[in-house]
């Protein structure tokens, strides 16, 4: 809650920025102190000073003196300067030579005098503010003695402007300033009206009023489109501040009923974000007219408590009871919308306004749904343990941009490969959750790549077209294949990602392994020379160096390239001179030359895997980073290597020292016998998790961690009193070995299951469905809507605001004590549908 009274607060802050940024005369104190002629001659056409004119300071003028200068910060927030003036004793001006003149301050716009002050009327930094701001706002605050020329002021504004009423007790107060102060910001908006009349306030409704508190009251002018129709008036509660006059002005300036069509968890709304509640009255289609009607009722009752929100049922698929017709959304973070029955309004307002009543309301609506609960009891499958298909079905109505990419059918699937020169394509099934949410990744893809020549995105729907899902070989879904004319194809086996499948589809535009005809040619791929559209999908250069007589092995190569085709950057040079290449790195053909940084690093390695599968395991354990940060992404390749982990946890990058150390342990034996890494936990914060299931409380970081995942799950942790130097890591891995160390924890041996068992279909069918005859070929349009799941529907869910009460004429609706419009209540509670509908 404080982070959303933190939007609004700085959102004033603003507005003070905005007008303390008009620039003030060069002198580095804000208490000016100028002779006469300085001060007169400075004045400009427009702005504003205040200024206090003696020949010396007395002991009685000194406090005034002290007040004015404190008060010269507010006042230049407001463009307005404080001036000192120093008379000379021989001055006889009007300002200087009168002994009265010299126990005011004077208020200047330009060289033209505004207002006098008796200096005994500034006796504080808030009635200086609220006095200078009182005299600028002549316009914009109206002062009134009578209720009469109140009721003026009212109709002269009905049907054009709303009315900012505010009582103070006195002149000068801080009430007073802050009214002043919101007049600054809110005057070109609103009409402010300013009286001290006690008597008034019981003239504007309040039979009781406390005179020695001031009000304020909100007057909805601009809804009263008849003379004879008074204002409506909303009071504040709270004190009268700046900011909580802000956040009433705020609050009034939003719209009545915000109509919305999406999930009332996503909603937003102006009054959550000033700490207030969301009022939802949920509605269908029949009966729309009459909820719109007490939406209206009670926003205006709630006005300034809480905002009300008209929910149509008919454009939002919500898993709650049908009888429920009101839902309470907090502003509290981590609080869910609670969903209640209720009999009239009396009962909204009192939700509001008795935070009691909501938990009586509940309770009371649990004791009824206790005859349910043996029923459910043994009822888990209802339950949707799987995080992909949960989001999936939770974005079902989120309508996907496809229109980039081609549709494939039965008919056209060969077609299309004889006719594209390279064609990317996506087999999946349109009822499955993981095709559906690497679809949505494919459709980011295809707008990233959108006008990239050579590359066409193109899909199949492997549920309408099983044919050629079979003849491709497409035995899970999704898979994603690349075609080539006249080559077999590519498939990708890596992340779902978009950056990962981005740069699968750019790198294998790139054959694989490249073949390189000039020692200048390999030598420029080894420092990076690649073309501009590809630069920032490669950054390890690995280039295989070949002789004539090692034909088997550049055979091996060629074939390890097409299976890596897509996943690295892989270069080949045969030519004669390639012993020459090879010397230069220390190394005889058959040879591997890793570049890595742009070629500034050049690593020789002898091939000594003459097998296609040995060479593409090499390649990929070569290409390994060798103090790898870890990432959600790269860690199965590590966890692959079945080694244990010695992991620096960090808040951030970690630091040079702590770096060049464990580089030099990584590049020492540890490259062997285990993997040195770390993980930043700003970019990686799933590794917070990781440290409490590790230890009972959160360790202080960094902190260096030894787990061997694949034996025992002990995890041990480095001493924090030592430093992290590679000889101190020796010594401490030394302890470990011989079993001198006691382990932090001990990771589960338990296996990974889901929580719970998966559905059995074919116990839930019933034996008498006839079989289905197998898909024949047709037009995909002509496809019959019983052989295949019905996609969900398309559809952007908004949030559709009303127009402000500022900008719509009233309309007084029935004052309607009972929801009987809203969302009929049923005799019997209906059963909720079950989840996996989407199947």
């Amino acid at each position: 809650m404080s982070a959303q009274k933190d939007r609004w607060v700085s959102s004033f802050s603003f507005l003070l920025f905005c007008a303390s940024s008009i620039p003030m005369w060069g002198s580095a104190r804000l208490l000016q102190e100028l002779s006469p002629q300085e001060y007169f001659s400075s004045l400009q056409a427009g702005r504003a000073s205040l200024a206090y004119f003696s020949h010396n300071v007395s002991p009685g003028a000194q406090p005034f003196l002290e007040q004015i200068e404190n008060s010269a910060e507010a006042l230049q927030d407001y463009g307005i300067s404080v001036v000192k003036v120093i008379c000379p004793k021989e001055d006889v001006s009007r300002y200087c030579g009168k002994e009265n003149a010299l126990r005011k301050a004077y208020l200047f716009r330009g060289n033209m005098l505004i207002r006098e002050f008796p200096t005994d009327a500034l006796f504080d930094v808030n009635s200086i503010v609220a006095n200078v701001l009182f005299a600028l706002l002549f316009n914009e605050v109206k002062y009134v003695e009578t209720l009469a020329d109140l009721q003026n002021i009212e109709n002269t504004l009905k049907g054009r402007l709303n009315m900012v009423f505010a009582y103070v007790p006195a002149i000068g107060t801080a009430e007073h300033r802050a009214v002043m102060e919101a007049a600054f910001v809110y005057g070109t908006v609103h009409q402010f009206v300013l009286t001290t009349e006690a008597t008034l306030l019981k003239d504007t409704g309040d039979d009781e009023p406390d005179v020695s508190s001031a009000r304020l009251l909100f007057c909805h002018c601009q809804w009263a489109t008849d003379l004879a129709q008074p204002c409506r008036r909303t009071a504040m509660g709270q004190a009268l501040t700046m900011l909580n006059i802000h956040r009433h002005l705020k609050l009034m300036g939003a719209p009545l009923v915000t109509e919305v069509a999406e999930d009332p968890e996503k909603v937003s709304t102006v009054h959550l974000q000033l700490g207030l509640p969301l009022v939802f009255i949920l509605s269908q289609k029949e009966t729309y007219e009459a909820d719109r009607r007490t939406a209206e009722f009670v926003a205006w009752q709630l006005l300034g408590k809480a905002g009300v929100a008209l929910l149509s049922r008919d454009l939002v698929d919500l898993n709650i009871l049908l009888r429920s017709n009101v839902a309470l959304k907090t502003p509290d973070e981590g609080v869910p919308v609670k969903y209640l029955v209720l009999e009239d309004t009396d009962e909204v307002i009192t939700l509001v306004e008795d935070k009691s009543k909501v938990k009586q309301i509940q309770e009371e609506e649990e004791e009824e749904e206790e005859e349910d609960e043996d029923v459910k009891e043994n009822n888990n499958q209802d339950i949707q343990d799987d995080q992909v298909v949960e989001a999936v079905s939770r974005d079902k109505k989120r309508e996907l941009p496809l229109e980039q990419i081609l549709v494939l059918t039965e008919e056209t699937f060969h077609s299309a490969l004889m006719e594209t020169a390279r064609m990317v394509v996506l087999f999946y099934a349109s009822w499955e959750a993981v095709s559906l949410a690497v679809l949505r990744s494919y459709t980011e893809v295809a707008d990233h790549l959108e006008g990239t020549h050579g590359v066409l995105l193109s899909r199949v729907n492997c549920w309408d077209w099983p044919g050629v899902c079979t003849e491709e070989n497409v035995t899970q879904f999704p898979t994603i294949k690349i075609y080539e004319k006249g080559e077999r194809s590519v498939m990708y086996n890596g992340m779902w990602g978009t950056e990962e499948l981005t740069s699968f589809i750019m790198l294998s535009r790139v054959p694989c392994p490249l073949k390189l005809a000039t020692i200048d040619e390999a030598e420029g791929y080894l420092r990076g020379e690649f073309p501009s559209e590809l630069s920032s999908y490669h950054h390890t250069s690995l280039l295989g160096v070949f002789s004539t007589a090692t034909s088997e092995a550049r055979e091996a190569f060629e074939e390890a390239g097409s299976i890596l085709s897509g996943h690295v950057t892989m270069g080949m040079y045969f030519e004669d001179d390639a012993l020459t290449l090879s010397r230069k790195y220390a190394v005889s053909p058959p040879a591997l030359l890793l570049a890595r940084s742009g070629g500034r690093s050049v690593e020789g390695i002898t091939l000594s895997k003459q097998n296609a599968q040995d060479m593409v395991q090499m390649i990929r354990y070569e290409l390994l980073d060798i103090f790898p940060e870890i990432t959600v992404q790269n860690l199965p390749r590590y966890l692959q290597l079945r080694k244990p982990f010695l992991i620096l946890f960090s808040d951030g990058d970690i630091g040079q020292v702590e770096s060049k150390e464990m580089l030099k342990l990584a590049k020492g034996r540890a490259q062997q016998e285990f993997v040195a890494c770390w993980l930043n936990l700003k970019k990686t914060p799933v590794g917070r998790g990781v440290l409490k299931a590790y230890f009972a409380t959160m360790p202080s970081l960094p902190v260096l961690i030894w787990v061997n995942f694949h034996a025992g799950g002990q995890v041990f942790k480095f001493p924090s009193e030592q430093s992290i130097t590679e000889l101190n890591i020796l010594s401490w891995l030394e302890k470990l070995k011989s079993g001198l160390e006691v382990p932090s924890s001990t990771l589960s041996e338990e296996d990974w299951k889901p929580p719970l068992p998966a559905y059995d279909f074919l116990q839930m069918m019933e034996t008498a469905v006839p079989e289905l005859p197998l898909h024949t070929p047709q037009r995909h349009g002509d496809t019959p809507v019983a052989q295949r799941p019905p996609e969900s529907p398309g559809g952007i869910t908004t949030t559709q605001e009303e127009p402000s009460r500022e900008t719509k004429a009233e309309k007084m609706g029935p004052s309607g004590t009972d929801l009987r419009g809203t969302a009929p209540r049923l005799a019997a509670r209906e059963k909720q549908g079950k989840r996996h509908s989407e199947l």
